[in-house]
């Protein structure tokens, strides 16, 4: 087998592969094997059809695509690895010569990961985020523990509905004097001040008490999912069945064993709290402290991103889309009936995050190769045994399970080139 690569403009080019004679004509041979263990000959058994009346009855030229399904991928991919190639993207194929008995040859029209040109990535200039937990910050955090133990209170029936209550209500919706689809529950619970209905629908409830009832009128949204009511007006007639009022405990010592088996009174539940957030303050500003430095060199680079790597990059964050409805208990499917936004809406919103995650990705491995950054087998023994803590999985089941562990040694370049760039910055 022999190959030739010409680049062409941008990041594409044509890769011709010549496939000698003989091992052509033997990928015939075993398509032959194959074919006539399927063809039906009357006078023989299926399989015992002789090579020569075979071809006279139905040409050599049917056996072809067979062979050229033997021989096509793997000439490929060894060509790609001796020409030292990346690509992106599955190849244009075009037979240019095919015949039994002489070296087959094929084109293949490559899209390749782009060049990286890096500029400046050695002392960028970042502020990093402030790292101090003040009072209020462990309050608010004390806020979000009382919310967990937050009981829902009836109201009495001559007390009206007020911001932040949750109403149970009947209602009925009209558009030109019809009902609609969709317009009609009853017991349902509302908290006011959701943003759940139509805008302007919450408001109207507030003042209304126990079994008031009222005609409410909304006009829905000119962008609305459902467009026989997009923009219409609409009016809902509504009952409330019963008012209930979140009721918050005090915070005592007594409750603070609830809230943390950890601690016991107040003051020590405020200094656990108060080192929590200072952890996930240093985190976070580690982590915004990367994404501005990365940001920063990768808007620095010339790259001319292939789209085939931008649509790959949305296929996978359309993947993680996906998994985070399913841990909510739904799929892509409800999710677009909810929001009115199909799967193409969905990755034109996405595009330009996928744009950014292409280039910052091949920033940082070009920064790796220039910076001649090498993982060790004791980076990545460091790295399993992190992960094995973190997902409680032992090594050796984290190994089976990633198998080729070339991508980690990727991640793991990739991590260090961040460090470079956090090692050579000027943080303010």
């Amino acid at each position: 087998m022999s190959h030739k690569w010409e680049k062409q403009e941008g990041n594409e080019g044509v890769l011709t592969v010549t496939v000698e004679a003989a091992e052509f004509d033997s990928a015939l041979d075993q398509a032959f094997k194959k074919v006539s263990k399927e063809v039906s000959v009357p006078g023989f058994r299926r399989g015992k059809i002789p090579r020569q009346m075979f071809e006279k009855r139905f040409g050599v030229e049917s056996l072809y695509q067979d062979a050229l399904d033997i021989v096509l991928s793997p000439n490929y991919a060894k060509a790609v690895q001796e020409e030292d190639l990346n690509p992106v993207d599955q190849p244009e194929v075009d037979i240019v010569e095919m015949e039994k008995g002489k070296d087959l040859v094929f084109t293949a029209k490559v899209t390749v990961e782009p060049e990286v040109k890096l500029g400046d990535y050695k002392g960028l200039e970042v502020e990093a985020l402030s790292t101090d937990v003040t009072d209020e910050d462990v309050d608010h955090e004390i806020g979000h523990l009382l919310e967990a133990h937050t009981e829902m209170v009836v109201k009495d029936e001559d007390e009206a509905v007020a911001e932040g209550d949750t109403v149970n209500l009947d209602f009925d919706g009209y558009v030109d004097g019809e009902q609609f689809d969709g317009g009609k529950a009853e017991g349902y619970d509302l908290e006011i001040g959701s943003g759940s209905f139509i805008e302007g629908f919450e408001e109207q409830l507030v003042g209304l008490k126990v079994d008031d009832e009222k005609d409410v009128e909304v006009t829905f949204p000119e962008e609305y999912h459902a467009e026989n009511l997009a923009g219409e007006p609409a009016t809902f007639k509504v009952k409330i069945n019963s008012i209930k009022v979140k009721e918050t405990p005090e915070l005592d010592d007594d409750l603070v064993k609830e809230l943390d088996q950890d601690v016991e009174t107040v003051d020590a539940l405020k200094e656990k709290l108060h080192k929590d957030l200072k952890e996930a303050k240093e985190q976070q500003s580690d982590a915004q402290l990367k994404e501005d430095l990365v940001t920063q060199a990768s808007d620095n680079a010339e790259i001319d991103v292939p789209e085939a790597m931008v649509n790959t990059e949305l296929d996978r964050m359309v993947q993680e889309f996906e998994q985070r409805l399913s841990q909510q208990g739904i799929n892509l499917e409800m999710y677009q009936q909810l929001s009115g936004q199909d799967e193409d809406a969905l990755r034109e919103q996405m595009k330009e995050d996928a744009l950014k995650r292409v280039r910052t990705n091949l920033t940082l491995r070009q920064i790796a190769d220039d910076e001649n950054i090498e993982v060790t087998e004791a980076d990545i023994d460091a790295e399993l045994e992190k992960m094995s803590g973190q997902f409680g999985i032992s090594v050796e089941d984290i190994k089976a399970t990633l198998g080729d562990l070339s991508m980690l040694e990727g991640d793991l370049k990739v991590q260090k080139a961040l460090d470079v760039l956090v090692d050579n910055s000027k943080q303010a």
